[in-house]
């Protein structure tokens, strides 16, 4: 990942561009989400979450921050840009899960999953909302097990997709439970539910390993076994 920093138009906040998201210009003046940061021509960063740009979009402050950085272009804000924001990082979450099961990093399955987790062969544990939490709490402990964190009370991360979402997205039956066997697989999905759950605001589903990130904090440094990449 790059270590380039951009700054935030509204909250003029730093940081890594990894953590914020770019809006960019298209040619008919109207300001779209680019979460892969691919987009040509000029680009302008946020680091907001979703109620705090529905704000800045009511009073005027986007318009206005995104003058200055686009330099007087026309543009024109979408009603649902923060909508569009919230489905592109979704999708960049699946994709992402698609990718890293498709390149043999994941685990599916319950007893496969516990068999890896126990053997310290997981690096992220994944829940679907809907999940059962005799499942869930079956998979918590063989996790705690295999990293030598018995009592710790370490749990899985439980993520706000459900297991249809999540079954149809990565092309298989019944997935409750994801487990990553892959150290860089594990930092690169955990930034993209970081950065996603970062914008959709406070009120979200599991914790770090517990917690599904507490604010702009662990959202920034969303660390994997504390040693994942950043």
């Amino acid at each position: 990942m790059s270590d380039a920093i951009r700054t935030c138009v509204l909250s003029r906040e730093e940081a890594p561009r990894e953590g914020l998201i770019r809006l960019a210009l298209a040619p008919d003046g109207a300001v779209l989400p680019d979460v892969r940061a691919k987009a040509p021509g000029r680009g302008a960063w946020i680091g907001v979450n979703r109620a705090e740009l529905e704000v800045a979009i009511a009073k005027g402050r986007l318009k206005g921050a995104l003058a200055r950085a686009f330099k007087g272009a026309p543009l024109a804000i979408p009603d649902d840009l923060p909508a569009r924001i919230a489905e592109a990082l979704e999708r960049a979450v699946l994709d992402r899960l698609g990718l890293e099961l498709r390149a043999g990093m994941l685990a599916t399955g319950s007893d496969r999953i516990e068999e890896a987790a126990r053997a310290g062969r997981l690096h992220l544990l994944l829940h679907a909302a809907d999940a059962g939490t005799d499942g869930n709490r079956r998979l918590d402990q063989a996790w705690r097990v295999g990293r030598d964190a018995e009592g710790s009370g370490e749990r899985g991360l439980v993520i706000p997709l459900s297991r249809a979402i999540l079954s149809v997205a990565l092309g298989r039956e019944n997935l409750v439970h994801l487990g990553v066997t892959d150290r860089a697989a594990a930092g690169r999905i955990r930034s993209a539910i970081d950065r996603w759950l970062h914008f959709t605001g406070p009120a979200r589903a599991g914790e770090p390993c517990e917690t599904a990130s507490q604010g702009a904090s662990a959202f920034r440094a969303s660390g994997v076994d504390a040693a994942g990449p950043q």
